[in-house]
């Protein structure tokens, strides 16, 4: 299998759903109450419970391991933008924007909510390509 080049984008998409913020919350042990208790949650500047950001980062990773290769995750700069709230679908995109040489690569990660139209997380990560079963 041939390694990421520049160009080359994925986009991975999940349904955030009201299961998974306690389940990330129990994985994770960040239990703050705006993710897990809805009259705590409706009194902050979003209305209402959020998902963690990290969850929605991570889908960010599923993207990336659709790139060609076998990446592996070196280093990823973010901004939160805005909530993601429980029922809506993240979908993230990468795309390869620079050959940091050494099989190193520099992606431009974004994640935006469809249903709003909006962006919700941007930032660059750094990853390492290299082919399929390099290194066996």
């Amino acid at each position: 299998m041939p390694v990421a080049t520049v160009g080359e984008t994925a986009v991975n998409e999940v349904s955030i759903t009201e299961e998974m913020l306690p389940a990330f919350a129990e994985l994770s042990g960040d239990t703050n109450p705006i993710h897990l208790d809805d009259e705590y949650a409706a009194e902050t500047m979003f209305g209402g419970r959020v998902a963690h950001g990290i969850l929605s980062a991570a889908v960010i990773s599923g993207a990336l391991a659709q790139l060609s290769g076998d990446i592996v995750y070196l280093s990823q700069e973010l901004s939160f933008e805005k909530p993601v709230y429980p029922g809506e679908t993240v979908e993230a995109t990468v795309r390869v924007t620079e050959d940091l040489g050494d099989d190193r690569l520099a992606v431009e990660t974004t994640a935006t909510v469809p249903e709003r139209d909006e962006r919700v997380l941007s930032g660059e990560a750094t990853v390492l390509s290299v082919p399929h079963g390099n290194g066996d």
